[in-house]
């Protein structure tokens, strides 16, 4: 789990973001398995998006897998008053967001790349900190080395 500074430092960011990009209604982030890291999400049940995030990716890495486009790295779906956008934030963590229709979708790719960088390294550095099992416990799968931004491959 991630520690509390962290959190802290990533909902600041969620912050910073949402005060940065006009007509972002909500920003969220959450771990690959849907569990809610921080959230600045107004009158949106985060937990129930960070569900369907984890669901969303994981479709969206199989079709990238299938059709040879590479690891994830983002998502957009369109509905008829608003995107959500889903951005890959670093090896364990996804950035979510929700905006107006009307908002610049050039502005909201920029700006939510950025920030699922920053939210990933945060994310990547707290779980490199964390305190290994104890001894006799079933050791940890090893990390492979991914690229900022990126989220590993699914190998089932």
């Amino acid at each position: 789990m991630v520690p509390e500074a962290e959190v802290q430092d990533v909902l600041a960011e969620l912050q910073r973001l949402r005060a940065r990009v006009p007509l972002l209604a909500g920003a969220l982030a959450a771990s690959t398995d849907g569990l809610v890291l921080a959230h600045d999400t107004p009158g949106v049940e985060a937990e129930g998006v960070a569900a369907l995030t984890a669901a969303a990716l994981g479709v969206s890495i199989r079709m990238t897998e299938a059709t040879g486009r590479g690891g994830f790295r983002e998502l957009l779906v369109r509905g008829e008053t608003g995107y959500i956008a889903a951005y890959a934030a670093g090896s364990s963590a996804v950035l979510t967001l929700l905006a107006e229709d009307r908002i610049n979708v050039g502005r909201l790719h920029l700006e939510g790349r950025r920030a699922g960088a920053r939210i990933g390294q945060l994310v990547d550095a707290a779980l490199e900190r964390a305190p290994q099992p104890a001894p006799g416990a079933r050791p940890p799968l090893p990390r492979t080395p991914q690229q900022p931004g990126t989220l590993p491959h699914r190998t089932t």
